[in-house]
């Protein structure tokens, strides 16, 4: 099953202030890899698609860079706006992967954190070939939570799959090599990893978790068996009152073209 089969368009409507509160940000190091490999100059047009509350969006804008975030679900987008509203280069736009409403050849990078998993891929491919400048790059972005590197985070998965509503479904670890190869074709793509640390009290666990869209949130079945079994596990595993959320963080990198064009080529 892939991400258009499950619409994600109103599935973080009800958890937005946890989402801003208590997702993490991303290590400076992709900042780095975009303007190494991707030609990403304070000059560059970027276009964050599926760009949420704008995490991605900021590092871009404090960069310097002029930034359209394109983004499907309401509230996630006002939430933006609240937030990043005062910088003159940023520009919100209520659209998805698969229709950006951007003009054709009018950006020279399109970022994507946290969100390809969600997409349509033919369609989105179709559109990104389409507002991509020639030379332009896409960059796939994802803070990847560790599941096996502590006996907290072995537990906190089991957790998830054990109350998480469609948790195997929309997780973006279903995202393969395979599915990137398909996606970039003909060309290549390339990887670049870091690292990347949360910690967190009760309070930010429980915040992160229900920032979520797969965790069944207030009101909803399990919510509160899954947030008492949360605290157990907490207990058990705090040092000094926090735990701690490691990711590897990975880009995903490369152009796209045509695969008809390839071969009148």
């Amino acid at each position: 099953m892939d991400g258009s089969e499950r619409n994600p368009t109103g599935r973080f409507s009800d958890r937005v202030e946890n989402y801003i509160k208590y997702r993490p940000s991303y290590p400076p190091e992709v900042l780095a890899t975009l303007q190494k490999h991707c030609g990403l100059k304070d000059s560059s047009v970027v276009a964050d698609v599926g760009s949420g509350t704008g995490i991605l969006t900021r590092l871009l804008l404090e960069k310097g860079n002029r930034v359209f975030a394109i983004e499907p679900n309401r509230e996630m987008r006002e939430a933006a706006e609240r937030l990043l509203g005062g910088h003159e280069d940023f520009t919100s736009l209520p659209g998805s992967a698969e229709e950006t409403g951007l003009p054709a050849d009018s950006v020279d990078l399109i970022v994507a954190g946290q969100a390809f998993h969600w997409f349509d891929r033919g369609r989105a491919k179709a559109e990104f070939i389409r507002i991509l400048r020639p030379g332009g790059w896409v960059a796939l972005i994802w803070n990847e939570r560790e599941t096996t590197s502590s006996p907290f985070l072995r537990e906190y998965e089991a957790l998830l799959k054990k109350h998480a509503t469609d948790y195997h479904w929309v997780n973006h670890m279903n995202i393969d090599q395979e599915i990137l190869r398909e996606f970039f074709a003909p060309e290549n793509f390339q990887r670049a990893d870091a690292r990347n640390s949360q910690w967190f009290d009760y309070d930010g666990l429980e915040g992160r978790c229900l920032s979520s869209s797969y965790a069944p949130n207030a009101g909803q079945p399990g919510h509160q068996q899954m947030l008492a079994e949360l605290k157990e596990l907490f207990n058990r595993h705090q040092a000094d009152g926090r735990v701690v959320f490691d990711y590897q963080t990975s880009v995903y990198y490369g152009r796209l073209r045509d695969i008809q064009d390839a071969m009148e080529c």
